[in-house]
Order: C-alpha cells, then sequence, then structure tokens
C-alpha cells in the first residue's frame, strides 16, 4: 500500500497522540512498524518533505486503477455516505466484479477530499467467548439493552445473536426484563429457527442480570435441555458479541426520537435486516450475517479471490497492450 506524505503524518500523529502503545495501534492501521520508523526517522529530520514517496518518473504501474474506475469509486461514496471504505470496496467486489482494494478506496476518496482524517481507531477488549464456536447454532448470546420511548417510559430489548454467524435469530420489544420476557425469547427463536422440534439445542450465553439466574430461567432451559453458560462476574467482554452489536444498532436507532412503541419495532426491524443481510462484517471477512448463516460464505470468497485475479490480469494486459502500442 502506497501512501501519501500526508497520509504517513497523520498515522506519526495518530501514533504520538494515542494512549495506547505505538505497537497496539500500529496492528490495527496494519502498518509494519519497521516502516513506521523509517518514516518517524525521516520525518524528524526532514519533515513532510521527506515523507514524500520516491517514485520514478519513467516508470508507470501497471496496475493503475482506470480513470472510470476512480470515479465510479466517488459516485458511489457519494450515493453510499454510510459505508466506510472497506464497505464499499466490498460492494464494489460483488457489485461490478471489479476488484479495488480497500486502501486504494481510501486513497481516491481522500485524493477527492472525501476523507479528511484517518477513521478513528477504537481499541477494544476481546469480543469473542473463550472457546470459539465452529457451527451455526452451537451457541446463542442473548442480552437486555433499553429504550426510552417519549411518553411510554422504558422498554427492552431481547436479543439473540448466533455465536458462529453473527445472526440476529430474534428479537423482541418487552415492556419488561423478567425471566418470563427471556423465556419467551429463547422459545420464539427455537421455533423460528425449527429447533425446538429437534433434540440437539444451542447452548446460550448470557450475563449474571437477575432475569438470567432466576430459577424459573433454570427450569425453563432445563426442561428444554439447554445448556446455560453465564458470563463472568463484572466483565461485559464474555458477551461481546452481543455488546458490540447493541452498540451499533443503538447508534443507529437512536438518532431518531420514538413516540409509540411501533415506530421504534420499525425501526429496529430495519436495522436488523440491514445488519443480517447487507452490512459486511469485518470479523467474517467481509461477508454478511446471513452469507455465515445460510452457508454461502466460501462461494462469495472464492468468487472475490477469482474476480481479483481476473481484474489484476486485465490490468496487466492493457499496460502491455499500451507501451506496444505507445
Amino acid at each position: 500500500m502506497r501512501l501519501s506524505a500526508q497520509e504517513k503524518q497523520e498515522i506519526i500523529h495518530l501514533v504520538d497522540h494515542s494512549d495506547l502503545s505505538a505497537k497496539r495501534v500500529l496492528e490495527e492501521l496494519g502498518i509494519p512498524r519497521s516502516s513506521f520508523y523509517d518514516w518517524y526517522r525521516v520525518y524528524q529530520k526532514q519533515g513532510l518533505v521527506g515523507l514524500e514517496p520516491n517514485f520514478n518518473n519513467h516508470r508507470r504501474q501497471w496496475n493503475q486503477i482506470p480513470e472510470q474506475h476512480r470515479k465510479m469509486v466517488v459516485n458511489l461514496a457519494l450515493e453510499f455516505t454510510q459505508l466506510s471504505c472497506r464497505e464499499l470496496a466490498c460492494k464494489i467486489t460483488d457489485e461490478t466484479s471489479i476488484f479495488i482494494s480497500e486502501s486504494s478506496v481510501y486513497r481516491i476518496l481522500k485524493e477527492n477530499g472525501l476523507i479528511t482524517t484517518p477513521q478513528h481507531v477504537l481499541m477494544q477488549a476481546a469480543d469473542q467467548f473463550k472457546v470459539p464456536t465452529c457451527f451455526v447454532h452451537e451457541m446463542w448470546q442473548t442480552d437486555f439493552t433499553y429504550f426510552k420511548i417519549l411518553g411510554w417510559g422504558w422498554y427492552y430489548l431481547s436479543t439473540i445473536l448466533d455465536d458462529y454467524s453473527r445472526y440476529i435469530v430474534h428479537w423482541e420489544l418487552c415492556e419488561s426484563m423478567t425471566a418470563e420476557d427471556v423465556e419467551r425469547s429463547v422459545q420464539d427463536a427455537l421455533v423460528k429457527t425449527g429447533l425446538d422440534k429437534k433434540c440437539w439445542k444451542p447452548k446460550m450465553l448470557s450475563d449474571n442480570g437477575a432475569c438470567y439466574i432466576s430459577h424459573e430461567l433454570k427450569a425453563f432451559l432445563k426442561k428444554r435441555e439447554i445448556k446455560h453458560i453465564k458470563g463472568r462476574p463484572l466483565h461485559p467482554q464474555t458477551q461481546g458479541k452481543i455488546e458490540r452489536y447493541h452498540r451499533s444498532m443503538k447508534s443507529i436507532v437512536k438518532l431518531d426520537n420514538y413516540y409509540r412503541p411501533e415506530e421504534l419495532r420499525e425501526a429496529i426491524s430495519q436495522f436488523v435486516e440491514y445488519y443480517n443481510h447487507f452490512r459486511y462484517h469485518e470479523s467474517l471477512e467481509n461477508v454478511t450475517p446471513a452469507d455465515v448463516y445460510l452457508g454461502r460464505q466460501e462461494a462469495i470468497l472464492k468468487r472475490r479471490r477469482e474476480i481479483k485475479l481476473k481484474t489484476i490480469r486485465q490490468r496487466r494486459q492493457e499496460y502491455i497492450a499500451q507501451k506496444l502500442t505507445g
């Protein structure tokens, strides 16, 4: 990845002013430490000028992105403003059969003034259970979060997320947060997935809230042969996947005010549809939760690899043809 002098300077400032170690920040950015410290030494001696890429003017890169593809990136970024560079790169590959890397998308948008600063690097504690799951419905994570509806008071969202695919299996908006609400959510999820008619049931991971440690819920789960795993007290990262999902969902849904429960339900429904079927998830190799849940992930990744090879081959052929005719 070739970075401009300004991008290198911004990375240096980001590392300098971060409360985290340089190693952790650079790992999140995907920048080799050796490269960073080379930039840093040159920057201290020569300033911004020293960070300028050392281009050989007589050499033209064979894999230069065609102008029409660069314009396409800009147009898509303006149309889908909610998408990150990573999501735009995946969308372009999947929908146009043209490979453009995430770093190239970033550079194109930066050159056109659509990105002014590096994306904020947010360091998180581990967001997965200590023993990773290996297949769909091996374990579900469940948790409550809350919303306030003007004139109605507090409502509580019960969500069940498949740990392996991160797919939202079931959700419902409740007026309370009791063991009975948990039982209803679990039962509805079992019916929705057809697991209520099978002898095998997923494990269930939750925190230690009062509704999850009640004797009523324990009896309910035992009757259905569901193994209940409780997270470590005062350590919400154990349920990191559903905690992160709730945070992402609320950052969008809470942008509006709601005056009736039906309005909030509709907003949550729209987000779940987007999250399950349209949002590229970085932890799932940039496919959607539904792609993993329905077993489409490998086919999609295989097609992306083929598109990448085809695009690179085509650029090389066009470069050679241009040299021969020029």
